[in-house]
């Protein structure tokens, strides 16, 4: 059985973070993920990265947090994290990442809505491209060890304490296990629900979830204000700081609010210069093989879209996974899944609240990813390797339930029940109230009576059975969301 201090298991920059950190604690992790690598620089483009650099302090950038997204916000993790800004763009800055100039050179800043003043920077569309890609380099350069099409089946706990995990080898078809004395949870959010799963599977949400931990966060589903009606094409954010501008279909200036309240609205880009022009050559791209639009020379009529997701596993400022237990005397209280971290989407540290200020999720990324891998690195240093017998009855399991979906010979396929998900979140045309949720988690509840019929019945490189687990994870998510909400 191979055994790794740390475990990462995500490939986006809150895992390559992650990754670094340890590596420069002295702690070489293995960094896992079901997709390939580089896949995550092909996410869809939101926003750039919020820093106040042109200010004496964060705390303008705090309150600017605070009032974006409402009462959810956690005031304490919004200045920790804002404070972050400025630092986590020097460090950028120091390993190569070509931002946006200004004259002078410092950093282009972006005057966006939800900002009282300039502050969103980045690559243009490309900014997590650019971030993850230097974040790959950094990886290399300190020798991390990378598996791709490695998929986590299940989370092994001993007590409250983290042993390990059990895996498919997507490629061979192999379940096996892997030792380790900390694991840091780093995927991606779980807006797959609107769209496919490879959109966001939320499988570290799911692992989690399994192992006790109770999701928080999720009463609220932040909106994209800037997604290409009936498309579900998203357009970063930072285009309305270059000259973009959000209209009624009778030319009237309007803001976000119009959209997130389903007014038929525009984004007009015919007034941005050449030089910013670009900078958001990926967009065009991506609406002109889509929709067959020149960007710079029509309108594109946009809606609201689900982007991304916050809220998650409930974590600490060090990247600890807490769960509601009781103390040694028996008292109720928070207390850590023992070698359990998490970071990134699928972390939820209350900094967000009900909607995320453009250019904060990818701060949060890089900050909540740099903290968990340090904490988890020292952690691991101090601690025993154990669990060996628990692994191997989690590889066992792992095998029967893989067996159980194999030999399932009626049901429905993957892509149909993806479609029926799929469908049910849809319908909420965004309205996200408890009554709403009340009656979507019924049809949840019918969903589940649904078996799952996978047509391939081999093990090797077979993506349907990797899909039918994820799947069930998502729509274990599905029902904590109705739940929460």
């Amino acid at each position: 059985m191979e055994s790794w201090d740390v475990l990462i298991i995500g490939a986006g920059p809150a895992a390559l973070r992650s990754a670094i950190s340890c590596a420069d604690e002295g702690i070489t992790p293995l960094l896992i993920d079901s997709s390939g690598i580089g896949s995550p620089s092909g996410y869809a483009p939101i926003s750039g990265l919020a820093a106040s650099i042109d200010e004496i302090d964060s705390k303008s950038h705090t309150k600017d947090t605070i009032e974006f997204g409402g009462e959810h916000t956690n005031p304490n993790s919004a200045g920790r994290i804002c404070a972050e800004g400025v630092p986590i763009l020097s460090e950028l800055e120091r390993w190569g990442l070509n931002f946006r100039r200004r004259e002078g050179g410092l950093p282009l800043t972006n005057d966006i809505p939800g900002h009282s003043i300039p502050r969103l920077t980045g690559c243009g569309d490309s900014t997590v491209r650019e971030i993850t890609k230097l974040l790959e380099e950094q990886a290399i350069k300190r020798g991390i060890h990378r598996r791709a099409d490695v998929l986590p089946i299940e989370l092994v706990v001993d007590n409250f304490q983290i042993r390990g995990a059990t895996v498919l080898n997507i490629q061979t078809g192999e379940i096996y296990s892997i030792q380790s004395k900390t694991i840091i949870l780093a995927t991606e959010g779980y807006q797959g629900l609107w769209s496919t799963i490879n959109d966001g599977d939320g499988s570290g949400l799911a692992l989690a979830r399994n192992c006790g931990i109770k999701l928080e966060g999720m009463q609220k589903i932040p909106k994209h204000p800037l997604t290409v009606k009936g498309y579900n094409l998203h357009i970063p954010i930072d285009i309305l700081g270059s000259g973009g501008r959000i209209r009624k279909e009778n030319g009237e200036d309007v803001g976000f609010n119009e959209i997130l309240s389903g007014e038929s609205c525009v984004l007009d880009l015919r007034e941005i210069d050449k030089n910013s022009r670009v900078w958001f050559t990926q967009t065009a791209s991506r609406i002109k093989d889509r929709l067959g639009i020149n960007i710079f020379k029509d309108v594109i009529p946009i809606t609201f879209g689900i982007a991304k997701t916050t809220g998650g596993i409930p974590s600490d400022e060090t990247g600890r996974a807490i769960f509601e237990g009781h103390t040694p005397e028996g008292l109720p209280g928070k207390l850590w899944l023992t070698g359990l971290y998490s970071a990134g989407r699928c972390s939820y540290n209350g900094m967000h609240g009900a909607n995320i200020l453009p250019g904060n999720l990818i701060l949060d990324d890089l900050v909540s990813g740099r903290e968990a891998g340090k904490n988890a690195a020292k952690w691991s240093k101090t601690t025993q390797f154990g669990g060996s017998k628990l692994l191997e009855n989690s590889e066992n399991s792992s095998r029967k339930k893989i067996e159980d979906l194999l030999s399932t010979k009626e049901g429905i396929t993957v892509g149909q029940l993806s479609n029926k998900l799929t469908k049910i979140f849809t319908d909420l045309n965004g309205n996200f109230d408890s009554a709403v949720f009340e009656s979507t988690n019924k049809s949840i509840q019918e969903l589940k009576k649904d078996k799952i019929r996978i047509i391939d019945k081999s093990l090797a490189m077979n993506t349907e059975l990797s899909s039918a687990i994820k799947l069930e994870g998502l729509i274990a998510i599905a029902e904590t969301i109705c739940i929460s909400g």
